[in-house]
């Protein structure tokens, strides 16, 4: 790297390097659009794993994964003569422009609900002016590749949007039982179609009631998970310390339970 390179020149000549023909890296060459799509998910999935544990150090490392996504797609398209990274960077910075009004230009807005709105707004807009065909649905552009609950959530808030939606949680926790009961009834039927299509349900309705607490489900279905992985190796350790082999589940309780005991009398 020279005095004068910007390290985002620097990684642009390394990926025109790697995707040289006879001379670049056989595995680089080899990629398409499709083949590399999973891991701009799974680069995406670990900067938030970093944030999650508050690594700042993982955080950049894996916010360069993650660009260097985007380098990698960007080189395969100027390959084919279809756009450069110029342009995805200059395609970013005029749609910012464009959807913050009230900063960039004499547009008032007077809180953030009122800039969301907006910005839904200037993009419909975006859409009819590309010529693009005008949805049957208001679900129709909402990415079936998303996680499942994050789907669920986005579906529910577009259903929001025309007044298909609780004004409070409290009605949720009956819709919830009622599906939890549709799901007991496909179990006793012994009907593994209904049960998976009831257990959906289930789901669908605990994303609901996630949204209307304001939180993520995927957020708080990680933090479970790390609780449950936390709580689950202090059984191990207890498991261990009680003798070789597998114990009864009554054993496991009490080790969880102290695990579990623990770890809140630490949070007190």
């Amino acid at each position: 790297m020279s005095e004068t390179e910007r390290p985002i020149d620097r990684i642009l000549r390394i990926m025109a390097a790697l995707r040289t023909p006879e001379t670049g890296c056989p595995w680089d060459l080899q990629q398409d659009f499709k083949s590399i799509a999973p891991y701009a998910l799974e680069e995406a999935y670990e900067v938030v794993d970093a944030i999650e544990r508050g690594d700042m150090d993982d955080v950049k490392d894996e916010l360069g994964d993650l660009l260097l996504q985007v380098v990698f797609h960007a080189r395969m398209a100027e390959e084919a003569g279809l756009f450069t990274f110029e342009d995805v960077a200059e395609a970013i910075s005029d749609k910012m422009q464009r959807r913050h009004p009230h900063v960039f230009g004499t547009t008032d807005v007077s809180s953030a609900d009122a800039v969301k709105q907006n910005w839904e707004d200037i993009k419909a807009a975006e859409k009819a002016a590309k010529g693009k065909p005008q949805l049957e649905s208001l679900l129709d552009d909402v990415p079936v590749a998303l996680p499942a609950l994050t789907r669920a959530v986005k579906l529910q808030k577009r259903a929001a949007r025309i007044g298909f939606d609780w004004n409070e949680a409290d009605p949720i926790f009956d819709k919830l039982q009622e599906e939890i009961g549709e799901l007991r009834e496909a179990m006793q039927n012994n009907d593994s179609d209904a049960i998976e299509d009831e257990y959906g349900d289930v789901l669908f309705v605990v994303a609901n009631l996630a949204r209307h607490l304001k939180l993520d489900p995927e957020t708080a279905l990680r933090r479970g998970n790390a609780k449950f992985t936390r709580r689950f190796k202090s059984l191990e350790q207890q498991a261990r310390e009680n003798g070789a082999g597998i114990h009864t589940l009554d054993e496991y309780e009490v080790f969880w339970q102290r695990a579990k005991a623990a770890e809140k009398q630490k949070e007190d």
